[in-house]
This record gives structure tokens, C-alpha cells and sequence, in this order.
């Protein structure tokens, strides 16, 4: 009787198990400290967060994970809520036959990397948003961006109904499309002045094959700016002077800060523009290219002997100490594209009457010539003040002080802020403050603020924070963040003299050397629960640096002898990508540069 009793409450418990785990999905974003997230908590849309037990549960219910990945300052994420997040049918949709997971690319950018390269490698383009449907396994079956609501639907539910008829054939193919990685030792290549002198050609006869020789930057649709690949043509251009090259480089650099990539009223750069004249921006601006573009003109205006460049640079980290300091400390992530009306680009159009209202006659005509008031608004809201015609050295201080009134006009606008202060983009921004500390001392002050902000708030006993918003630390620190920290660390010790932050990049350093590197590469999360996601022996730059080449040149500096063995060994690792595409690598060819010329 005693082994019936026990049998029949196990049996009670597993039915219980099983109903528990089969309750009706809720939306768990609510008040999440990430402003992105919570912007999704009321969607009808039950979100889920990336982690272990969300796929956990999807194993155990034989669902697809739906695994959409945007950001706050993403104009076409929040146009997708709108059209179809917010959509009740859609929502009971992806509810009833997936495991729906809203994911902050900045917090999770080792999931948003291997998915990004997945759609890339399906469709052939990436971007935002970002919609992948992964199998309970963690294999990405099939991936979209941005799509019309009858579109989606359409499409989610032929794979909701193939993966009910057919769920072991859609597992099959995912994985056939992505297999898990195999283990196997690194390869290793011989490293020295030859060698380096062969990456470094490879990269300028891709450099020449994808530049824009009329407009600058690269490629013939959209234009980012793509600092790394810059800051090693820059390089380049100081070590061994050519005509050619330098022509680039001072187009590139002249077209991102006269057009429309930079804003010239309130300083800083949107994240890339549509089109391929620098002409047309998407309206969000990043604290990453913010950071990076500083440091990128503070280098040219010496390597290129060009003193306005400097005048570009102090205005980007203007423009951060201007609108992304947190009251607190740090920085917050971005601005959005679009205003609390959801218009985008509002904040920074101008009507032409409003135009003539603001300034006095001399600044208007300046800028009816300059900017092209003549002409029909090339923008829904109006004009975006640019330096569409060269100004005269008469019109010049004109416009400046035009700008000057337009900015304080703009403090009556609304600007939404992802307040987020993710530890490595403040390692970025830590960065930037130092260099420009070297040339303009009144910076000191606001570096020393960041370095109090980054020891204080982002490194705990543990190692880093991933980020801080609302006043709550989110754990899930990656490889990034403890790159880019380190060197904000090292950066600011040197120009500041503090030693101390210098024993906390070393610190950083080690932690990042045992957490995320191996005998089989770099990974950029601690654990992945994808199962595509293998060590790689480089890792590619991105928008922003490549972190496995930042922590070795980092590490480099830092000059601990076992580290500095670990960093040249890792540097004699052989990457076949690399090998296929070195223009996607030049933070790792830099690397390769400090080490042969150390």
C-alpha cells in the first residue's frame, strides 16, 4: 500500500509537472530595466526573455522559439510593434504555436552576431529587425526582417503549420544548414614582417575594389562609416605615404562631416545614411560611432596634418557630454530615430518658415544658399541642415551662429534616450575622453567621471556588469564589454597618469583571457544556448571593433609577461575567414602590426 501511495502522489506531481508547464504564456517585459524591452511589455505579444529556462521550456513543449532581436533607436523595430506586435491576431499566433523571445541587441550581442551571420548566410543581407525561428535544439531554421503584417503572418504560419506536420524534416534542415561546431585543434601561422606585408596587401586590394571613388566610404547603396576598416587604411597611410590613399581618406572623412551623416546643429553622427551620397541619414545616433568617429578624426587631423578634423572630433564627444551623460555617471546607449510621435527625423527637421522665424536675415540667407531652402524639403519634415553647397569664409560664422540658435530651439523638442549604460560602450566612450583629454584639456574632468563610473557602478566583485538602467546592474557581461572597458582603462591610465585604473584594465584583462578564450578560439558570450555557435580563431569587426583584437592589443600594452605570451600566441592562430575576407578583420591586422613592430 505504502509503494501505491508514493506511486499515485508521483504520478499527482507529474501532472501537475505537465500542467504547470503547458499555462498560457505571459508577456515578462513589464518594467524591464532595458528600455527597449519595456517598450514591448504591453504588446499582446506574450515576450519572453533569452535564457536557459525559456529554452528549456520550448524543448519540452516541441516549439520553435520566434526570437526577435532589435534596439530602442531602431525606426523600423518600433514600426514592426506597431504593425504587428501590437496586432492581436498576429499576437494569439505566435503565442499558440512558438515560444515568442523579445531580445535588446545590446544586451545579447553574442546571440545577435551569430544570428545576423545566419541571415546573412540565408538571405543575404542583415539588419533590424532581426526575426529568427530557432528550434527547440538551438538551431536557426529560417530568419526575416522587417515585413508587412499580412506578409509575417503569412509567413509564420506556414511555418507553424510545416513544423506541425513535419517538425523532425524543419529540424533536420536546420541543422543541416548550420551544423554544430566540431572539435578540433587551431591551426597556426608562422607570423612576421612577410606575412603581415601580405594581410596588409590583401586588405588595400579590397579596400580598392569596394571604395567609392566620387562620394568616399564604401559601397554603392547605403553608407556607414566603418571606423575599423578607416583606422587601418589610416594607419597605413601614416606608416608608408601614397597620394591615392590619402585622397580617399580626406573625401571619406569631408563627406561624412559636411553631408548628412553629421548633425550640424547639435555636433555627433547618425549611424549611416540611405543612400550613397551621405545625403539622406537614419536619424539614430549611437554612442558607439560617437566614440569611435572621435578618435578616428583626432588620428586623421594628425596622420593627415588637417587641423579641422580635430574641430570634428571635439564636437562628437561634445555632442555624448551634451546628450548621452547620465546624471549618475556614464553614458547612456543612443537617441532614437523618431520622436515620441513616432515621427522620424523630427527632432532634427526644420520647416523653412520656422527656418526664417529663428534666424536673424544674414544667418537665413546663409542658409537658403548653404543648406538649399530653395528647394523642395528633401524630408517629410523639412530641411536638415547641412553644408550642401560649401560655404564662404563669410558664410561660415553665419552659420554657426544659425546653428547656435537652432540648438536651443531644439531643447523644446523631445528627444527619447535609450538610457541604458552598457559597460563596453562606456569602455568606448572612456576611450574617446582620453584621447581628447591629450588635445584639449577640458575634457579631464569628464574622463575622470567615466573611470569613477566604470570602477564604481560596472565592475563588481565577479568582473563586469552587462549593463545598468533604471537603477538595476543586469548581469551577462561578454566578451566586448571586457575588451573595451580594459582598454578605456588603459587609455585613460596613460593620459591621465592613474595607475590605478591601469592595475583595473590588467585585472579586466585576465578575466577575459580565462573566460571567453580557449583551445579552440574566441567566443564573444560566456555560454551560448545556441548550438551553432562555435569558437572562432579571429573574430570579424563589426560596427564597432573586433573584441577579440582589441583585448590582444591590449593586452600587449599592458605588458604582464604571461598575458603578453598568451596574446602573441593567439595572434599565430589561423583564421580560413581571414584568409577569405582580411578587409573584414583590420583590428586583428593592426594587432598583427603592433606585435611585428614592437
Amino acid at each position: 500500500m505504502a509503494k501505491q501511495f508514493v506511486a499515485w502522489l508521483c504520478l499527482l506531481f507529474s501532472l501537475g509537472m505537465a500542467q504547470a508547464e503547458s499555462a498560457k504564456l505571459e508577456n515578462q517585459l513589464a518594467n524591464h530595466p532595458s528600455p527597449y524591452l519595456a517598450l514591448h511589455g504591453t504588446d499582446p505579444v506574450a515576450w519572453q526573455e533569452w535564457n536557459a529556462d525559456t529554452v528549456a521550456r520550448a524543448r519540452r513543449e516541441n516549439k520553435l522559439l520566434f526570437v526577435s532581436v532589435g534596439y530602442y533607436a531602431c525606426h523600423w523595430c518600433h514600426v514592426m510593434q506597431r504593425e504587428s506586435y501590437k496586432n492581436r491576431e498576429i499576437a494569439e499566433l505566435l503565442n499558440r504555436d512558438f515560444i515568442p523571445v523579445k531580445v535588446d541587441r545590446e544586451l545579447n550581442t553574442g546571440l545577435d552576431d551569430a544570428l545576423q551571420e545566419f541571415s546573412a548566410r540565408l538571405t543575404k543581407v542583415s539588419g533590424w529587425p532581426l526575426n529568427a525561428f530557432v528550434t527547440p535544439e538551438g538551431y536557426p531554421a529560417y530568419v526575416l526582417l522587417y515585413a508587412p503584417p499580412d506578409d509575417f503572418r503569412k509567413a509564420s504560419t506556414r511555418l507553424a503549420e510545416r513544423w506541425k506536420t513535419d517538425s523532425a524534416g524543419v529540424k533536420k534542415l536546420a541543422q543541416e544548414a548550420s551544423p554544430p561546431p566540431g572539435k578540433q585543434e587551431l591551426q597556426r601561422q608562422t607570423l612576421n614582417a612577410v606575412q603581415l606585408a601580405r594581410w596588409e596587401s590583401a586588405f588595400m586590394r579590397q579596400l580598392r575594389a569596394e571604395e567609392d571613388e566620387l562620394r568616399g566610404g564604401f559601397g554603392e547603396v547605403g553608407k556607414f562609416p566603418m571606423v575599423p576598416q578607416l583606422s587601418l587604411a589610416l594607419e597605413l597611410q601614416a606608416a608608408k605615404p601614397e597620394a591615392k590613399l590619402e585622397s580617399f581618406l580626406r573625401l571619406t572623412l569631408d563627406q561624412m562631416a559636411a553631408r548628412g551623416l553629421m548633425d550640424h546643429v547639435n555636433g555627433g553622427f547618425f549611424r549611416y545614411t540611405t543612400d550613397p551620397g551621405w545625403e539622406t541619414p537614419h536619424f539614430e545616433k549611437m554612442l558607439y560611432d560617437n566614440a569611435q568617429l572621435a578618435q578616428l578624426y583626432l588620428r586623421a587631423a594628425r596622420v593627415l596634418k588637417e587641423p579641422r578634423y580635430r574641430s570634428v572630433a571635439l564636437s562628437a564627444v561634445d555632442f555624448m557630454l551634451d546628450t548621452l551623460a547620465a546624471p549618475g555617471g556614464g553614458f547612456y546607449a543612443s537617441t532614437s530615430a523618431v520622436d515620441e510621435a513616432g515621427r522620424e527625423g523630427a527632432y532634427y527637421l526644420w520647416g523653412r518658415d520656422e527656418l526664417k522665424r529663428l534666424l536673424n536675415d544674414a544667418e537665413f540667407a546663409a542658409a537658403r544658399r548653404v543648406w538649399k531652402l530653395d528647394a523642395a524639403a528633401p524630408f517629410d519634415l523639412g530641411y536638415l541642415p547641412a553644408e550642401w553647397v560649401a560655404p564662404t569664409r563669410a558664410e561660415a560664422p553665419l552659420l554657426q551662429s544659425a546653428a547656435a540658435r537652432l540648438k536651443q530651439a531644439r531643447r523644446n523638442r523631445p528627444l527619447p534616450r535609450d538610457d541604458k549604460r552598457n559597460a563596453g560602450l562606456n569602455g568606448l566612450a572612456l576611450s574617446a575622453l582620453a584621447v581628447a583629454m591629450r588635445a584639449e584639456p577640458r575634457y579631464r574632468k569628464a574622463a575622470a567621471d567615466t573611470y569613477c563610473f566604470l570602477r564604481t557602478q560596472m565592475m563588481g566583485a565577479d568582473g563586469l556588469y552587462k549593463s545598468m538602467a533604471k537603477g538595476k546592474k543586469i548581469s551577462g557581461a561578454e566578451l566586448e564589454d571586457y575588451a573595451f572597458v580594459a582598454r578605456g582603462l588603459l587609455d585613460y591610465a596613460e593620459a591621465a597618469g592613474v595607475e590605478a585604473a591601469r592595475k583595473d584594465a590588467l585585472k579586466l584583462a585576465l578575466s577575459a583571457w580565462k573566460q571567453f578564450a580557449d583551445t579552440q578560439g574566441w567566443r564573444r558570450e560566456k555560454q551560448a544556448l545556441l548550438a551553432t555557435v562555435r569558437s572562432e580563431p579571429a573574430l570579424a569587426d563589426g560596427p564597432v571593433a573586433s573584441p577579440s583584437a582589441v583585448l590582444i592589443r591590449t593586452t600587449l600594452r599592458l605588458g604582464d609577461p604571461a598575458l603578453v605570451a598568451r596574446a602573441r600566441d593567439a595572434l599565430q592562430w589561423y583564421s580560413p575567414a581571414m584568409g577569405n575576407d582580411p578587409f573584414s578583420y583590420p583590428t586583428q591586422i593592426l594587432a598583427y602590426r603592433q606585435m611585428v613592430n614592437k
